[in-house]
Formats: structure tokens, sequence, C-alpha cells
């Protein structure tokens, strides 16, 4: 047992294994126990892209099984109240077993700081313990090189958009900047179609989903016939600032 507790944030990259990090997979080996969120009934995916790394291993891990996923919008009065109980819950478990001295690494697909729900025990658990976070390739740096788009040119301004937004909002903050990626598309795909069309923007957009996975699929948004779109998926529109 390590003689002091510490909990690892180890962001694993968008699915690739060989984008990780050398520090995140020495944690993987090191950590007594490996923690990962996860739907009910699922492995979670950032336990799947571990996988390349370590083979199953029960003695040391722990899923955190979500509560809801997809049943209720998240501006529904039982959404917040169910997960902040599931936060809480899953906090209290941690924090029981980094009271023993055990080094927890939590598992993230992508980046920990990167709408990742680690940050949610970040928030519960830095102040009690030693924590440390450790960075990864996000989904939408893999996403432009994939598609072969650079993103930014000379003074471009690069803006993140969950598509959970209104129309409205997703269409005034598109006409405001160079560059956009949209996250968490999900069911709201035909509405940010919608956004893009209203802000001159469609024709330039690029649809990727499962970035670096083997299922992945880029092209252009005009080319994407239906409007199916997992939760791994997104759109980003590469600017066209100054070139010299």
């Amino acid at each position: 047992m390590n003689s002091a507790p510490l909990l690892y944030g180890i962001g694993l990259g968008p699915g690739d294994p060989d984008y990780m990090t050398v520090k995140a997979r020495r944690l993987l080996e090191e950590a007594d126990l490996l923690v990962h969120f996860c739907k009910a009934g699922e492995r979670g995916h950032a336990r799947r892209i571990a996988d390349a790394v370590l083979g199953p291993d029960p003695a040391r891990e722990r899923a955190l099984v979500y509560p809801l996923t997809t049943e209720l919008p998240p501006d529904h009065p039982g959404y917040r109240s169910c997960l902040a109980g599931f936060y809480e819950e899953s906090a209290e478990a941690l924090a029981a077993e980094l009271a023993q001295g055990r080094r927890i690494g939590l598992l993230c697909e992508g980046d920990p700081f990167f709408y990742g729900s680690f940050m949610h025990l970040w928030r519960r658990l830095a102040h009690r313990f030693p924590t440390e976070v450790v960075p990864a390739v996000t989904g939408m740096s893999a996403a432009w090189t994939h598609a072969g788009a650079p993103i930014t040119w000379g003074d471009d301004v690069l803006t993140v958009l969950p598509g959970t937004l209104s129309a409205e909002d997703l269409t005034r903050r598109l006409k405001a900047t160079d560059a956009a990626v949209i996250m968490k598309l999900g069911r709201h795909l035909p509405k940010v179609r919608r956004a893009l069309r209203a802000a001159g923007l469609e024709e330039r957009a690029i649809y990727a989903e499962r970035v670096s996975m083997a299922e992945e699929q880029v092209m252009p948004l005009a080319a994407k016939a239906d409007d199916g779109a997992p939760y791994f998926s997104m759109i980003i529109v590469p600017g066209e600032g100054r070139r010299p």
C-alpha cells in the first residue's frame, strides 16, 4: 500500500491507444485501483481504450455505473438531482479508498478537464486528497487531424459549442466566430444542421464520428444523408483566416 493517497484523472485520448501519453500508460500499470464510468450493462469507453495496455484485472477495477444517460433531457428537473446524488455517492466511495492510502486512477476518454465526468469527482475530492490530472489528446484535435483540415489560421477565433444549446444560441454563436467545433450531437444533429445553414457555414462543416476508433467516419456534413449521430460524434468548421 502506498504511503500517500493520490487521485489521478488519467486522460486516455479519443480512442486509438497510440494517442495515450507515456505518463498515462505508466499510471495504468501503477495505480492500486482503476475506476471508470459506464452505462448499465456495458464496459466504459475509457476502459476499452485501456485494453491495449491492460487485460482484465478484476481485483483492481471498479465501475461507476451512471443511473441514467439519455433517459431524461439535461434540463429535466430530475436529471441534475439524480446525477448529483450519483457523483456524491461515487466521490464518497473513492474517498474511503483514498483514506486507506490507495492510489486511484480514474480513466477518462479524451481530456479529463474537457466535458469530462471526472470533473464532478475532482470538484468533490481534490480539496481533500492530493490529486493530479493527466492531460490527453482531445477528440476534436483528432477530428480535425484525421479530416486533414487545419482548424485555425492567422487570427481565427475558435468556438467550441455543445449541440445541446438552442438553435437560436447556436446560430448566434456560429455567426460570431471564424472556426467552430460542435460537440454532443446525438439527437441534436438536425437542429445543428439548421443552425449551420442559418449561419452560412453548412458547406464548410465536416462531420466526424468515432474518430481514431475502428468504426471512424469522417465526411463533409453535406455528404451525410441521415441524421443519426452517436455520442462520440462532432462537427468541425475550419477557419479561413490569414495565410501568408
